[in-house]
Order: structure tokens, then sequence, then C-alpha cells
């Protein structure tokens, strides 16, 4: 639809046929504050609005409704906000599957004091959480020739005790002109239908977070679509992990608690309002405080878990594309890579070992994988741990689909069969990970492989369900989002209870996602600007809570040519060391992608390989940090430099770790500017230190190289021996690299005898 840059169409619907008989009720100012079982019920009436050829008025001819809005707090840093407009009663969240709250977050009891201006919200430990103001609005009269306004939930919310997040109570240009609502609902056939809220934005707010976002650091300024799809890419609007979490530079962080469809207008349809509006008739808000990005992220943590651990095999290489079709085939890889001595872990089989490609049965092949559990062990022997492709649905070709059909291991509609076309190869049905039946089946798949001896599941798509299908637990509009959440449980579980390792590799997400690890970023192009936008979704990913990451190399699909526009060197150079200083390294595409398929540049690609193992130690050492911390292992700079104005803008810079300071090259002249931010540095390359706050400009590096920087005193191990894979570590035989002024650059460090860049 065209947009109409207003609030009442392009955030509330407005503007659609369903809407014509639709009723918006907006909250007016606190009529009772009381204190129940440590919680505060704020009383507000919510006034009917009529529309007229100048805007809305409060239609007086419908009676007031009154909702309570429940104010709980959690801890020292978080306020919990509820309106639950289908009833009165205060959700628990107890059961809710998007949260894991960590044991040590306790409910602090709230009570009520009255002053001259109204309310405030004091917690056990006495201090102000949140502030209700009934005074009016101060007035110099005038005239009456434009009314007043009416009157409106006026408050402020302390999640930290010190920061504020006002509501937005008078956003508008005259009475009947607003710009957003601090609190109102839309009514459809006498049902809520939609909810929306606003907070304040100052003038020069800036918003980061809400997911996978492909788009610069901050976001203020853009309205989202909090709705999973497949991205098909990572350069446009669309996302495969949504999460309804942003975090403010104010700073404070809101975890919208829904599955259903939202948006966020950040600073954008009104330029002083962070608003949201979501299609459910509950308005559930976590306002996070902690005053450090860090201990926001943390926060949030606490409230929807903490990541697993990884096992150490996965920081290896893993070598993959679309698709290997035959056991041979595999052995033949694993045996150029070995006989070339480049270091790796992992072969990922993806959509051809079934016996019809894509068509997922669960099963290998007979024709093409005919001894599974003998070619299991023997690429174990050899150092590779075999991950499988799978997805969330079954072909009507295959021949589960009967069975799982009649048992409603599927979703069905009305007891008919339910389907969507995918990719070509037929319909296939949405596996109802709802029903507790169907997820004892769908492991049962997943155990029978993994007892085989594979590794780990790619649990690739769970984005977009059928829609039109009934599932057993929820409808379908409210399980869209959540899906990829109760499909990535399911096979981390499943994964974890057989080999004792939690891990698959998975693309969707949304809020709690981030506890089964690892996530990779989509389809992205083989493309410098496809590698831009994977990193900048990473980015932002990472202030969502996500702790693991990973990339295709050198992007997945081919432009324009889809299965045969390959890669360049320069570009599969530059993505294998972005790739390198990432929490996981992955290479996959539509094409080949292994190194000796590129021989102009396979030395300098083993050498890179070589770096990436010896840096094996420090991921090990940084993942068991970030799993207790708020960090993810990319960490945007604001995580360190959130007082630097610069730092929330920069989306092509990142600190892996917290020691080493990474810009990725992603031109084709090996050329670019680095911003080093306030602090001492040492080039990793050469060993010269350098003060920071300062831009380097036009650096240029030759393609075996990219900037990389430590903090100056950091100690970083490392492991100073060359190995094929990580099954030949030994840990305790690890170094530790000191960058001061001693460090003379990597040839003359303890890695030079392994790697040679």
């Amino acid at each position: 639809m065209k947009s109409q840059n207003n609030l009442l169409a392009d955030l509330l619907d407005f503007d659609t046929a369903e809407a014509t008989q639709d009723i918006l009720w907006s909250a007016g100012a606190a009529q009772t504050v009381n204190a129940m079982n440590g919680n505060v019920g704020i009383e507000l009436d919510f006034f009917a609005q009529a529309f007229n050829e100048e805007g809305i008025a409060a239609d007086g001819s419908i009676p007031s409704k009154r909702h309570t809005l429940w104010v709980s707090a959690y801890g020292e840093d978080i306020i919990r906000l509820t309106i639950n407009f289908n009833g009165n009663e205060l959700p628990a969240v107890k059961d809710n599957v998007m949260l894991d709250i960590n044991e040590g977050l306790k409910q602090y009891p709230l009570s009520v004091e009255k002053d001259s201006e109204g309310r405030k919200i004091i917690d056990s430990a006495g201090k102000i959480r949140m502030k209700i103001n009934n005074q009016p609005p101060a007035i110099k009269h005038w005239s009456d020739l434009i009314p007043g306004p009416p009157e409106a939930l006026n408050a402020t919310i302390y999640p930290d005790g010190q920061t504020s997040v006002p509501l937005e109570s008078y956003d508008m240009f005259k009475p009947s002109q607003h710009e957003s609502f601090p609190l109102a609902y839309i009514e459809r056939d006498q049902q809520p239908h939609r909810a929306t809220f606003a907070f304040h934005a100052d003038a020069n707010e800036k918003i980061v977070g809400t997911g996978e976002r492909f788009a610069p650091m901050n976001l203020s300024g853009r309205t989202l679509v909090m709705e999973n799809a497949d991205a098909l890419g990572v350069n446009n609007r669309r996302c495969y992990k949504n999460v309804p979490f942003y975090i403010s530079n104010r700073p404070y962080g809101l975890l919208m608690l829904t599955s259903a469809h939202t948006r966020l207008s950040l600073a954008d349809i009104s330029t002083r309002a962070n608003q949201g509006m979501i299609e459910d008739g509950l308005i559930d808000l976590f306002v996070i405080g902690g005053k450090k990005i860090e201990r926001i992220v943390y926060n949030y943590r606490l409230l929807t878990g903490f990541p697993h651990t990884v096992p150490l095999w996965s920081y290896g290489v893993w070598m993959g594309r679309m698709t290997y079709f035959t056991a041979e085939e595999t052995h033949q890889v694993a045996a150029k890579l070995r006989k070339a001595s480049f270091p790796s872990d992992v072969i990922h089989v993806d959509t051809g070992w079934f016996d019809k490609d894509w068509i997922c049965e669960w099963e290998f092949s007979p024709r093409t994988f005919p001894n599974p559990q003998k070619y299991l062990r023997e690429m174990r022997l050899n150092g590779f741990r075999i991950t499988l492709w799978q997805l969330p649905s079954v072909s009507v070709q295959a021949d589960l689909y009967a069975s799982a059909l009649k048992e409603r291991f599927i979703a069905s509609k009305n007891g008919a069969k339910s389907s969507s076309n995918f990719g070509g190869i037929g319909d296939a049905a949405t596996i109802d990970f709802t029903n507790p039946d169907a997820i004892e089946w769908y492991q049962g798949l997943l155990e029978k492989l993994l007892r085989m001896g594979v590794a780990a599941i790619k649990t690739d798509f769970g984005e977009n369900i059928d829609l039109e299908a009934d599932y057993q637990g929820m409808d379908a509009g409210r399980l869209h989002n959540l899906y990829s959440l109760l499909y990535q449980k399911a096979a981390f579980d499943v994964t974890k209870k057989v080999t004792g390792e939690g891990l698959i590799w998975a693309r969707a997400g949304w809020i709690g996602n981030h506890r089964y690890p690892v996530h990779w970023g989509g389809d992205s192009a083989s493309t410098w600007d496809g590698m831009a936008g994977s990193l900048r979704g990473g980015l932002h990913l990472g202030l969502s809570g996500y702790a693991f990451w990973g990339h295709d190399i050198a992007g997945f699909h081919g432009l324009p040519n889809f299965m045969n526009s390959w890669p360049s060197n320069e570009l599969y150079m530059r993505w294998t060391q972005f790739g390198v200083f990432s929490s996981h390294i992955r290479y996959h595409g539509a094409s080949p992608r292994e190194p000796y398929e590129y021989p102009a540049i396979a030395d300098h690609v083993r050498e890179w390989w070589n770096l990436r193992y010896a840096l094996v130690p420090y991921l090990a050492e940084q993942g068991q940090q970030i799993i207790k911390s708020g960090l993810p292992m990319l960490q945007a700079l604001i995580f360190h430099h959130e007082d630097d104005p610069m730092c929330w803008h920069i989306d092509d810079q990142y600190y892996f770790g917290s020691d080493f300071l990474v810009a990725p090259i992603m031109n084709d002249d090996g050329i670019r500017d680095v911003y080093l931010p306030a602090g001492k540095w040492i080039d990793f390359w050469t060993g010269e230190v350098l003060e920071g706050s300062c831009w380097l400009k036009n650096i240029k590096m030759p393609l075996e190289r990219m900037p990389v920087y430590a903090k100056f005193g950091a100690q970083v191990p490392v492991y100073p021996y060359s190995v094929q894979c990580t099954d030949e570590m030994d840990l305790s035989r690890a170094s530790k690299i000191i960058f001061n002024d001693q460090y003379q650059g990597l040839r003359s460090s303890i890695l030079g005898k392994v790697v040679n860049l």
C-alpha cells in the first residue's frame, strides 16, 4: 500500500478495508494507583475516538472502558509494564517459552507513595522505579480557538532507579492530530485486535538491535516490521531473525514480549517517539536499565536465558556447498583438504544426502550413502565431523508424509492435508512443534542420526509456516514468529542429550533462540555488499542477545547467475579474513567453496586457516566469558565505547572478543579508513603502537592481510603448533602473546612458525 505518512495508516492500519469498523481507544490519566501482591496496578480509563475531517476526538457517546496497567520490578534494573485488554489479570511469566528467567533475578515488591505531583512507585530497596504525574499541563491562557488537550497518561519509568524513560504523553500538532499515543488499543468486532505504545525519543537518540538488521548501526529514523521471513539475501528490509528488543543510548533496553506481528517506528512516524504496534490485545513490555550497553544485554539475558556453550571443534573450519551428493564426493573433498594441509573439522552435507535432493526423509540415501555408520566412522577417524541439512516440513513425496499427517505430527487444515509449495519440489506440510507428540517424533528422527555419529543438524528455515493450517497449541498468527524457537529447541535438546554437546546451525530466530547456538547470517550474495550486509546483521544480532554467529563464506549465491557466478579471488580472500575473525567459520555456497578451487589464492587461504586454529584457545577463552555476560563474540564498538558518538554509527568494524579490533576490507582496492577508539592499540602485523580516538585514513592492505589491532596489554592465548583439526589440540600447551612494547609483530611472535602472513 502507498504510505500516507501518518500514524493511523502507517502504524495502526486504519487504512485497510478490514478496519472500517475498528474503534481506537486511547488511555487517559491514571485514576487509581494501588500496590497488590508486590505489583502496582494503575487503573486507566480508555476513551473511544471518533474520526472526523480534522483528525480524531473523543466520542462522548460511547462509555469509557477501564483497564489495569500492571507494574512489576525484576531485580534492580528491570520494570515490567503489562496491560491485558482481554481482561485485567496479570499474565504469568513462568511458563512462557520465550523466557528463561535466571533464578537470581528476583521480583522486588513495589509500593506507592503520594506526593504533590501524583504518585511514586518505590521498590523494597527504596528506589523510585516509576513516577505518575497527575498535574494538568502548565498553560498561560491566550485563546480558546484551539481546544485544550484531553487528559492523557503521563508517566516516567526509571528501570534502574536512575535512567528516565518517559511515556510519550502529548505528541501532537493539535489535540485532533496525534503522532503517537502513550497507550491505546484498537477494537475489532468488539474484541481487542491490536495495541500501541510510545516512549519519548530524544532529538539525538540512537537505537540499535532489533535482531538481524541489515541496516546501518543507528536505526533511529526507521520503521521496522518484526515478522520473520525468508529474507532471500542480506541487503533488504526482511529479516530471518527479528527480535523485538532494542537498545537506546539513553541508555535503556526495551523488550516487547510477544510473538505476534509487531511494528516499531523508531523516531520515524514521529521523531519524538519510539513507538510500537502489536497485533494482539496484550502489551507486555520489559524496560531494562543497567547504565551500560553490556549490562543491559546481560539483564536481557537474565530474562530470556544465557547462551549455551559450544564445543571446541565447532570453532574449527566448516566446509560445505549446496551440495555434496555422495559419500565418495565428501571423501574426495576430505582427502584434498588433508593432502594440501588445509586444517578443518567439519564437512557439511546440505540437501543431497537424501534419496532425492531436497526431499527430506531424515535418512541417508541407500544409493549414494550406502553404509552411513561406516562412512561417519571413517570421516571421524580422519578428523572430520559430519553435519547434515534438513528443514521443518514433510514433503508429500516423502514416505513419512501419510503417517505424520495421520498422527498430526504435521499441521492439517480441519483434518485435511495442509501443505504449501516450497522450492519447486511440490507440497510440504509444517511439523507442528506445539504438539508434544510431534516433538518426540521429530527428535526420534534426529536421535537415530546422532547415534550413528552425525555431529550436528543444520536447522534450516523456520521463518515461515503454513498460516492456514491448524496447530495444536496456538493459532498460526502467534506461532509464526515463535516457530523457530520451538523448532531449534527441539533439535538442540536432542543433540545435547545424545552427544553431550549442544549445537545446531540455525538461520531463523526470535526472542530466546540465542540460547541455542549457533546461528548464521542467511543467504548472502557473493558480492561486497553481501559481505557488508552480513556484518551489519551480525552486529545488530549481537546487540540482541545472540553470542555465537557465523556467515556463509564467500557469500551463498552468485550474482547475477545464482549457481554460476563464482566469487572473485579478492572477495573469497577478504571474506575468509572476516570469517577467521568471527565466532564460527563456515564455507558454503551455490558454487564450490573449497580453497583448492581458487588456486591463485589457495596458499594465502591456508595461512589464514592456520591463523584461525592458532586462535582457537582465544576463542575458547572468550566463549566461556560471553556465555556469562552480555557480550557476543563479535562486539559492536559501542559495547566498549558507548560514550563515543562516532561508535554509534560504525557498522564495518568490530571487536573480536574483547581484545581485538577488526576492520574487514570490503572492496577490490584493498583500501579503507579505520577508526581507532580511545585507548592504546598494537598493530597485529607490525607491532606498531598507536593512540586511539582517531581515524587512520586510506589504509592499503595487500590481499594477504586486513587491518587488525590488539588492545595494548592484552594477553591472548594461542596454539603455536600446526594441526589439521582440533582433535590434535591439547590446550594445556597453549601459549600467550602479550601485546605490549615488546611485541614486534606476527612473524616475530610465537606464531611465526605456524602462520607466515
